[in-house]
C-alpha cells in the first residue's frame, strides 16, 4: 500500500518534482553516457592513453605526419613537391653557379659549351686545367685500345659485353705502331661482342678506335635532333638568340629592308 502511495504520489506529482527527478535521470544517464565515452576516450585512453594519435605516436612518435612528411622527406627531402614544380614547370637560372658533390641528370642536357676543370696536374695550388667535351651529332661511343699480332699478323679485339646491346653502326680505325704495315686492315668485323685485325707484322702493335651509335632504348625513345626550329617549346622563341651579347643588334630598319625587298621580288615573280 505504501509503495502504491509512493508509486501515486510519483505519478500526481509528475509534473513537480518528481518532473524534474524523472527529467533528470536520462540527464544522469547522458552523464554516464559521457563518462563512458570520455573515459573510453580517456581512461581506456584509446587516444590519450592507449597512445593512438600520442602514446603510441601514430601521429607523432611514429611520426606519420612528422615522419611521413619530413623525416621520410615526402614532400621535403625526397623533394616530390620541389622536384615536381621544378620539373614540371622548369628552372631557369641566369649567371653563375656551382655545386659541390655529384649530379645526375636523367633527361637531356643542353649547353653551349662543355669542359672539364681540374686542379693542373702540373701546377696545382696555382693553375686550373680545361678539357672540352668531343661533340659530335651523332650519339656516338668511342672504344680503343693497343693490340698486339699474333705470329700471322692479326689479333682479336674483344669490346665490352654489353657492346652488342648498346651500339650498332660501328666504324673502325687502324694505326701501327713503330714501323709501316701497309696490308694492316679489319679482317672481320665486330661480332658477337670483337673484331679481328689482319695484315700486320707478327708482333707488331696497333692502335684501333671502335665508334659506334646507340641503340638503347632510351635513346630509341628521345633521339637526338640536331636542327630545329626555334618556337615556344625551345630555350628561345624565333627573333631571340641563346648568345644575344656574341651577336651585334641588327637594326629594325634594315630587317624591314629586307622584308620590303622580299616583297618586291615576290610580286614581280607572280606577276
Amino acid at each position: 500500500m505504501r509503495l502504491n502511495t509512493l508509486h501515486s504520489a510519483s505519478a500526481v506529482i509528475v509534473g513537480g518534482v518528481l518532473c524534474a527527478i524523472l527529467f533528470s535521470v536520462p540527464r544522469q544517464a547522458d552523464a554516464y553516457t559521457q563518462g563512458y565515452y570520455q573515459g573510453y576516450y580517456y581512461a581506456q585512453g584509446y587516444y590519450y592513453a592507449q597512445g593512438y594519435y600520442y602514446a603510441q605516436g601514430y601521429y607523432y612518435a611514429q611520426g606519420y605526419y612528422q615522419g611521413y612528411y619530413y623525416a621520410q622527406g615526402y614532400y621535403y627531402a625526397q623533394g616530390y613537391y620541389q622536384s615536381y614544380y621544378q620539373g614540371s614547370y622548369g628552372l631557369t637560372i641566369s649567371g653563375n653557379f656551382g655545386v659541390t658533390g655529384n649530379v645526375t641528370v636523367t633527361g637531356a642536357i643542353g649547353k653551349g659549351s662543355g669542359t672539364f676543370v681540374i686542379d693542373h696536374p702540373l701546377d696545382p695550388e696555382n693553375k686550373l686545367l680545361y678539357h672540352s667535351f668531343v661533340e659530335s651529332p651523332d650519339v656516338k661511343n668511342i672504344y680503343d685500345g693497343i693490340a698486339t699480332l699474333n705470329n700471322t699478323g692479326e689479333a682479336t679485339v674483344r669490346l665490352p659485353n654489353y657492346f652488342m646491346a648498346l651500339n650498332d653502326e660501328f666504324r673502325y680505325q687502324l694505326d701501327p705502331i713503330g714501323k709501316p704495315q701497309p696490308n694492316l686492315h679489319v679482317k672481320e668485323g665486330v661480332a658477337n661482342g670483337a673484331f679481328t685485325i689482319a695484315g700486320g707484322e707478327p708482333g707488331g702493335r696497333v692502335s684501333w678506335q671502335v665508334s659506334a651509335i646507340r641503340k638503347d632504348p632510351y635513346i630509341v625513345a628521345n633521339p637526338l635532333i640536331t636542327e630545329v626550329i626555334k618556337s615556344s617549346t625551345t630555350p628561345v622563341v624565333s627573333g631571340k638568340y641563346l648568345h644575344e651579347d656574341v651577336y651585334a643588334e641588327i637594326p629594325a630598319a634594315q630587317v624591314r629592308g629586307w622584308f620590303e625587298d622580299a616583297r618586291t621580288f615576290l610580286g614581280k615573280l607572280f606577276d
